[in-house]
């Protein structure tokens, strides 16, 4: 199903004319980025959880599919740098969510595994993600859907392969 590219109305002028978006605008690939992800952060606290962040949600569910991998490796799986990798895995772990195990044969490695609790609020948030999931793509095909997520997902492996070794 084809998107129109919409011109959002911000408010009307002094003489009543709709004021939208300047095409420059939506012509400009970082802005209609930043669109979309005010959009989705607003939408996840509302729908999936108000006190559990997205890249939180992330660290939950890369640590359940690789339990016990250290928390630097896992960092680049879930698009982190390594200091607000350690910055979450703090935060989770002050809440119960995950503990952190020194590797045997590396103290300086740091092993993840999810606690009971952290299990079930993975579970409980993931529905909820889930089913935002279903609608912001509400509306498309599965073979759209797929489309789209494979766009995105190029763009933003282009948009990280531009940044290099930060």
């Amino acid at each position: 199903m084809a998107r129109e590219a919409g011109k959002t109305t911000a408010a009307r002028g002094a003489g009543g004319e709709a004021i939208t978006t300047p095409a420059e605008l939506l012509a400009a690939p970082g802005y209609v980025a930043r669109r979309l992800y005010q959009s989705y952060v607003a939408l996840w606290t509302r729908a999936v959880d108000p006190v559990l962040t997205g890249p939180q949600f992330a660290v939950l569910t890369a640590v359940d599919n690789y339990p016990g991998v250290d928390q630097g490796s896992l960092a680049s799986s879930v698009a982190l740098d390594r200091s607000t990798m350690a910055d979450i895995v703090r935060r989770l772990e002050d809440n119960g969510l995950i503990v952190r195990h020194t590797a045997l044969h590396d103290g300086r490695r740091k092993l993840l595994h999810l606690t009971e609790a952290g299990s079930r609020r993975l579970e409980e948030v993931n529905r909820r993600a889930r089913e935002l999931d279903e609608q912001l793509l509400k509306g498309y095909s599965q073979a759209e859907r797929e489309r789209v997520l494979r766009e995105i997902t190029a763009l933003a492996a282009q948009w990280e392969a531009l940044m290099g070794d930060e």
